[in-house]
């Protein structure tokens, strides 16, 4: 065939069968040089790793700290909140209690109107729920309720120079007041004036209703008596808190919800002058426990 091939490159003519047979044998060889020539290159198998998803991380990865700081966490807590219930007392943990429980508001009100108490009232976080006559606890909106009650009452016979409703940790103050042109007592002597009449026949069903004890204060200026009087500022304390003892008790207040009748003379005065008549006054204070039995409703 070569011989053939040579022999018609020699005359110039290619014979068209011999073309196709040449052109068939140089695709079989190329082909071959391709498949066998390739593998000759490279002697290494060709390996393939594929990974699984998920493994990629492996215990190298970052996920775990994550869930271990979660762990030491909520452990730092835990010992954390064993510490405090055991340092602390049982009055304490229920304070606390108090102060997370969102059904006992906190948070200030305000007083409406023109009124004499108009403004904030504050609330003591510590003075939180207590049980009543029939074994019911109040809120701190029970509280608020009995505060309004008692201003609108206070209202009807007093401006406002003349009473203050404050929040202490005894209960409910409020404080009944002299001024030059409206004494509560006469000057000297424990004799009830028209004006506290009038005040304690307003305030005593709500102290009724109110079902807490109630502690009577007389207090004084620090004028003295005439020298040589036996009869001084204290004992004219306790009889004016005595005097607007038998006021409310008059208006129907039981004798068993009295916790205290006492006279502080002119030891807790209420502004800086000593002498001033705003010092002289009455302080009915609703008491936050109860500790007497009985009926509780106004007649």
């Amino acid at each position: 065939m070569e011989a053939s091939w040579d022999k018609s490159k020699a005359s110039g003519q290619i014979n068209p069968s011999e073309l196709n047979y040449l052109l068939h044998a140089e695709v079989i060889s190329l082909q071959s040089t391709l498949i066998f020539g390739c593998s000759t290159m490279s002697t290494q198998p060709i390996i393939i790793k594929r990974k699984r998803g998920g493994e990629a991380a492996g215990h190298h990865g970052g996920a775990w700290k994550v869930a271990y700081a979660d762990f030491v966490t909520a452990m730092m807590a835990f010992f954390l909140l064993m510490w405090l219930l055991n340092a602390t007392t049982e009055e304490q943990r229920k304070g606390i209690a108090d102060y997370f429980d969102p059904a006992i508001p906190i948070s200030p009100i305000s007083g409406g109107g023109n009124d004499m108490l108009n403004g904030d009232s504050t609330y003591a976080t510590d003075s939180m729920a207590y049980d009543n006559h029939g074994g019911e606890a109040e809120s701190l909106n029970d509280e608020a309720d009995l505060i309004e009650r008692i201003e609108a009452a206070l209202n009807e016979a007093l401006d406002d120079q003349q009473a203050s409703v404050t929040l202490s940790d005894e209960g409910i103050v409020v404080n009944l007041l002299e001024t030059d042109g409206a004494p509560l007592f006469a000057l000297g002597n424990a004799e009830p004036s028209d004006l506290l009449a009038e005040v304690m026949r307003d305030i005593t069903p709500v102290l009724m209703s109110s079902g807490r004890p109630i502690k009577l204060v007389g207090h004084t200026d620090d004028l003295p008596f005439r020298n040589g009087a036996q009869y001084t500022n204290w004992e004219l304390s306790a009889d004016r808190a005595n005097a607007a003892r038998r006021l409310a008790l008059q208006f129907g207040l039981q004798q068993e919800q009295i916790s205290e009748v006492v006279g502080k003379a002119d030891r807790q005065p209420l502004v800086d002058d000593r002498s001033s008549p705003e010092n002289r006054r009455i302080s009915v204070i609703m008491q936050n426990k109860p500790n007497f039995s009985g009926p509780l409703e106004a007649h």
